[in-house]
């Protein structure tokens, strides 16, 4: 069985108040997790603390599709009891973005909803796993723009899933292998709007687990801060 080593941090940033981020390190159940609560909107942090809550309650000992059954009901979960919330509050529009991650024996799969990312470097090179559902990923889609262009455009933060909006929550997912060597990143927009591909693949290829977290959060601290920045790292060893 491969191990896995992992590195955290989330920090409010330079601009706002509260930190509507949230994150979850679960290295037992090999479930690691990035909510990022939705801006402008009323009590993001709540959102993004609820989808923690409910994944945190998940059983150390399950198998591993036992596990990914779990981690999307927990997901569902917590659409549900945000939903609820906001209609106790009135009727407002709570959410947030997520993206969890859960691996075992080489192969790993995750669930995403919204813009929070996931990213694999192997052998030097830098693949983003996930895709955003947001506005400017259909201009990317399209080939009008790319990634790193795109986080530049004005309606860059204007995402179309999230959860605890809408009815139902509608979950992407994506699997696949991982190897000795592997490096996965998972993280809110606060970074990656600071970090393109090029920036990620030079300090996620350079930096020890030990400092690459606090690393990649003063990237995104330096280059200004506007957003609540989070960041994990799981290397496979």
């Amino acid at each position: 069985m491969t191990g896995l080593r992992h590195a955290a941090a989330t920090h409010v940033g330079k601009v706002r108040k509260v930190n509507e981020d949230a994150l979850l390190a679960l290295p037992d159940q090999r479930v690691w997790l990035v909510a990022d609560g939705m801006g402008g909107h009323a009590a993001g942090d709540v959102a993004s603390q609820t989808i923690v809550e409910h994944v945190a309650g998940l059983r150390p000992d399950l198998p591993a599709a036992e596990r990914m059954r779990a981690l999307r009901a927990a997901l569902q979960a917590a659409h549900t009891a945000i939903v609820g919330e906001a209609a106790r509050r009135g009727g407002v529009t709570m959410g947030a973005a997520v993206v969890a991650l859960t691996m075992e024996n080489g192969h790993f799969v995750a669930f995403w909803a919204g813009d929070s990312r996931i990213y694999r470097l192997r052998g030097g090179e830098i693949e983003m796993l996930t895709h955003d559902h947001s506005v400017v990923a259909e201009f990317v889609a399209a080939g009008k723009m790319t990634w790193d262009e795109a986080e530049m455009h004005p309606q860059s933060n204007a995402i179309t899933r999230a959860v605890g909006v809408g009815d139902t929550l509608e979950l992407d997912k994506v699997r696949g292998d991982s190897l000795p060597g592997d490096r996965f990143l998972l993280c809110s927009d606060g970074l990656s709007k600071y970090a393109g591909f090029a920036t990620l693949r030079d300090v996620l290829s350079r930096t020890p687990i030990e400092t690459v977290a606090e690393r990649l959060i003063h990237l995104a601290l330096d280059g200004g801060g506007a957003d609540n920045v989070t960041a994990i790292v799981v290397d496979v060893t």
